[in-house]
């Protein structure tokens, strides 16, 4: 049996997906299964709104059994950081609100990982943003941010890193929920928040995942 643990916001609880069974986690943990040839039980800890300090409040709030147990891990996280930073750009905030974020991100993070590894040696893979807003320069560099970043922590603690920026580049409208014009201008005029995976997308990221968990 081998047991993956997906830690995450939105993306792993699997919003936009029309199930759970259809949320990358569920569909990574059966290409697991094909893979390994061995049964595979999968265990999420996520929610929609999560920031990587609440990701990390919730970690310590619970019990650290799934990550002993965990073969392996996967960490996603940081969506809503950047997107809290733009809202207040957007109502006229200072463009350092952005640095901000960022340096917050990167130690919630550490802390996050630091205390994964501190209870398990599974292997663990760390995943960057996709960016719902490509079209948009204030995405691109927040997003392009958020992935050094993480990239940088999974080099640190020995951890592979997930360029889910890559996997969706050029598909965006492929592959995101409700995707328009991939401008920030969209949060407004979109009858949906353009940016969680679709089925589509969450088919992709369990994909290209698999052979980085197992």
């Amino acid at each position: 049996m081998f047991t993956y643990t997906a830690l995450g916001d939105s993306v792993t609880a699997g919003q936009s997906a029309r199930s759970r069974r259809l949320a990358y986690p569920a569909l990574t943990a059966c290409h697991l299964e094909e893979r390994l040839q061995t049964r595979v039980v999968p265990f999420v800890l996520a929610r929609p709104g999560w920031t990587s300090a609440t990701l990390t409040a919730a970690r310590f709030s619970l019990s650290s059994e799934p990550l002993r147990r965990a073969d392996a891990i996967s960490v996603w996280v940081g969506g809503n950081d950047v997107a809290q930073a733009g809202l207040s750009l957007a109502r006229g905030g200072s463009r350092q609100v952005l640095e901000t974020t960022l340096a917050a991100y990167g130690q919630h993070l550490h802390t996050l990982v630091q205390s994964i590894r501190a209870v398990s040696r599974a292997r663990l893979v760390l995943c960057g943003q996709y960016n719902p807003f490509p079209h948009s320069p204030l995405a691109v560099q927040g997003i392009r941010s958020l992935n050094s970043i993480t990239a940088a922590a999974a080099k640190r603690f020995g951890a592979r890193y997930a360029p889910t920026d890559a996997w969706f580049a050029g598909r965006e409208a492929e592959l995101i929920y409700g995707y328009r014009t991939g401008h920030l201008e969209d949060v407004r005029t979109s009858p949906v928040l353009p940016i969680h995976p679709n089925d589509r997308g969450h088919a992709v990221i369990a994909r290209q995942l698999t052979p980085l968990l197992g």
